[in-house]
């Protein structure tokens, strides 16, 4: 399951960052002035050029990187409980997979509201769902939240 998590992050960036390029670089140019950020009712409360687009992509290699960067150094985490000896492989292990799940969900955020940016300028729509982003929040906090209640289990087994 992991590797297919990290192959679903690293082509959800790789997306990202297309989405991205054919929206700037593309035949159909976008407008001097397109919006940049979103209320939490799906409004443009926020305006800047087609070049501030690159941010998205930009913050979603440094989360990968991040997040691929601390998944190398396991034996360093600190846990928020006491891990025995015996319990440590397997509490580190479901630490790891959170770590894949949260990549996969960040960067699938992160590409859903690039791609709907540029779709909302293109057809002159007024604002993005504003259930889509709550809802993807409460997917990677659900997950946080799944994740450390499975370490507190781990923990406790042995």
């Amino acid at each position: 399951m992991g590797r297919i998590l990290e192959i679903a992050a690293f082509l959800l960036l790789l997306i990202l960052w297309a989405v991205t390029a054919w929206a700037i670089g593309g035949s159909n140019p976008l407008p001097a002035r397109i919006p940049t950020h979103f209320n939490l009712a799906g409004q443009a409360d926020g305006w800047g050029t087609p070049a501030m687009l690159w941010m998205q992509p930009a913050m979603g290699t440094a989360i990968y990187l991040l997040m691929t960067l601390v998944a190398r150094f396991s034996s360093a985490f600190n846990f928020p409980m006491h891990v025995s000896s015996g319990a440590r492989g397997r509490v580190e292990a479901i630490a790891l997979q959170m770590i894949l799940w949260l990549k996969v969900e960040v960067i699938c955020l992160l590409a859903w509201i690039q791609y709907w940016s540029i779709r909302m300028v293109r057809q002159g729509q007024g604002r993005l769902s504003p259930v889509a982003v709550p809802l993807l929040l409460i997917a990677v906090f659900g997950t946080i939240a799944w994740h450390i209640t499975a370490m507190l289990r781990a923990a406790r087994s042995l």
